[in-house]
């Protein structure tokens, strides 16, 4: 009875490939269906044994090879690679046995079943292009010197303006120094981005993202970025992109190390208020540790030990705060280890090599008589106790700040754009990046090109300020002759090209004495002199250039309170 049964079924499914293949063939339902039908062939076949198999083979193939062989080719010829069901049946019907049909409808199955494909990755959350109607988006890359300035004085009438950077304020950095040793607090030198530039926290298409910027696509004229601090947002890292009208690039630049073994594992640098912390934190910490009972002369005259390694103005002023720290507070109030306390600070050439002989003769013996002594040398390697020379002179150190000056950054030597002299982003006469429209850079990170004819400028604040006051000019005038979209400059009037002038330079060496350099150049005419007048002058000087009147009415106040009552030497965190 189970044999008529199965041969009943074996008819059903007979004529079910017959009327299939009349049909047509070709299609697509009917592949499917025809895909169907031999799954249930292998069904049976798997069922009743290889019994089963012979009389699936007499009674169902035999009415399908009585049909057209051409109809017969159509339904069976390779499916593309991308579908399921028989991947590489011939375009014929062959005899084979019912057991391979089954092994390769099994496969079928198998592949049926496997897990779906992964879903793509989710799309990154982007800030889209700007719409006819909208307003052009300036994106600004920092909060630095060039970058704050920007953004105080541009056109926010014209633009939307996006400012990213992974630090939401900018650093008044001539007064950095004096916040390692408590002459003035630490937000006395700092100026939140949006106090500089209202409209990125009040204005609908105006943002700040504290996040650092990661590349950079300048055809589909997109930032891709990366946040600061991943902690609470959907994912760690959180990246999205910015699309622009017209980029800034104001990352400003990195310290040097010369690739010096060591340097930054051990030594702390300047640039930062994070760094003025960790310095004013170490130093205190080495103060109250030399007093613990028991410790050895040589590792009191260690731990006292402040080497700096740098003699530029950061690297003098740096030293002229830490003597005058050492010569009024630290005496009076740590006099157990006040002998061992010592300054080195040490140089490769000439110290405040920018300023005339006759200055950079005074700051070195004023630095001379106060404590400071000067080395002559180049460091080698940097262990975490002591700096090994290259004529092999060991130095031990318990604090060591490196101060060499700067170059490019890790993110813009990345950056597929023209260099400059010296790896910094190259720039025209104004101030744009010929291969990139709608692209500039201003600040450290960006020099002239060679064939523009103009000298790299010096990494200076006021180099930096004065990009910053030009480039907002210059956008001004793009936007009022209607090129203020992407792609729209054109032949665009840009005006004047970009000229720096140097005002002159100054410099504390401590003790109410500093340098003032009012000329041009080392060989040009004008105002060149030091002492109490010049200390005088840079203090005025520096409090009218503070950013603003909150931060003016702090410095003035802490510079007279540590007048009065010292500096502050609580060790905090």
């Amino acid at each position: 009875m189970a044999a008529w049964s199965r041969i009943g079924r074996g008819a059903q499914l007979s004529q079910s490939l017959s009327r299939i293949v009349s049909e047509g063939g070709g299609g697509g339902a009917s592949a499917a269906e025809a895909a169907s039908t031999l799954r249930g062939a292998a069904s049976l076949s798997r069922g009743h044994g290889h019994h089963g198999s012979s009389s699936l083979h007499s009674l169902a193939f035999p009415g399908l090879a009585a049909r057209s062989v051409g109809a017969a080719g159509h339904l069976l010829q390779a499916p593309p690679p991308s579908s399921r069901g028989i991947g590489t049946t011939p375009p014929r019907l062959h005899p084979a046995s019912s057991a391979a049909v089954a092994a390769e409808l099994s496969d079928a199955e198998m592949r049926e079943h496997e897990a779906p494909p992964a879903p793509p990755p989710p799309r990154i959350p982007s800030l889209g292009p700007t719409r006819p109607a909208e307003k052009p988006r300036l994106v600004v890359l920092g909060t630095g010197w060039a970058a704050c300035r920007l953004l105080k004085d541009v056109d926010t009438r014209a633009y939307d303006v996006v400012c990213v950077s992974p630090r939401n304020h900018m650093v008044f950095t001539p007064l950095l120094a004096s916040t390692c040793v408590g002459t003035l607090e630490f937000r006395s030198v700092v100026e939140p981005v949006s106090r500089i530039q209202s409209a990125l926290a009040t204005r609908p298409g105006s943002y700040f993202f504290l996040a650092n910027c990661t590349g950079i696509d300048t055809r589909a004229h997109e930032v891709y970025c990366t946040a600061a601090a991943g902690e609470g947002l959907p994912s760690d890292p959180y990246q999205f992109k910015i699309a622009y009208d017209k980029l800034v690039i104001a990352s400003g630049a990195e310290p040097l190390t010369f690739n010096i073994k060591g340097v930054k594992e051990n030594a702390i640098f300047l640039r930062e208020v994070s760094h003025a912390q960790e310095i004013r934190r170490k130093l205190l910490t080495n103060l109250m540790l030399s007093e613990n009972p028991g410790l050895p002369e040589e590792e009191k005259a260690r731990l006292l030990h402040c080497v700096v390694v740098g003699g530029g103005p950061t690297g003098v002023e740096f030293s002229g705060e830490l003597s005058d720290f050492i010569m009024r507070d630290v005496r009076e109030r740590y006099a157990h280890v006040k002998d061992y306390v010592k300054v080195t600070l040490i140089e490769a050439n000439e110290i405040l090599s920018s300023f005339d002989v006759g200055l950079r003769q005074y700051a070195t013996n004023h630095l001379s008589k106060y404590g400071v002594k000067l080395v002559r040398g180049i460091v080698k390697e940097v262990k975490p106790t002591e700096i090994t020379l290259s004529d092999g002179t060991r130095v031990p150190y318990g604090l060591l700040v490196w101060s060499t000056g700067v170059g490019p950054s890790e993110f813009v030597k990345s950056l597929d754009l023209p260099k400059s002299p010296g790896g910094r982003i190259g720039v025209d006469e104004w101030l744009r990046v010929p291969s990139a429209p709608d692209v500039f850079a201003l600040g450290d990170c960006a020099g002239f090109l060679e064939q523009t004819g103009k000298p790299v400028l010096p990494a200076l604040a006021q180099v930096a300020e004065r990009e910053g006051k030009y480039l907002a000019r210059l956008l001004g005038k793009v936007a009022a002759q209607g090129a203020s979209k992407a792609h729209c400059a054109g032949k665009v009037d840009l005006g004047d090209p970009f000229v720096y002038k140097h005002i002159g330079s100054m410099a504390s060496v401590g003790r109410y004495k500093a340098l003032v350099d009012l000329r041009e150049n080392k060989d040009a005419e004008g105002v060149s002199m030091a002492g109490f007048l010049s200390w005088v002058m840079w203090r005025s000087a520096y409090l009218t250039r503070v950013v603003s009147w909150r931060n003016r009415f702090y410095v003035a106040v802490n510079w007279a309170t540590t007048l009065v009552f010292g500096r502050d030497n609580t060790r905090i965190g």
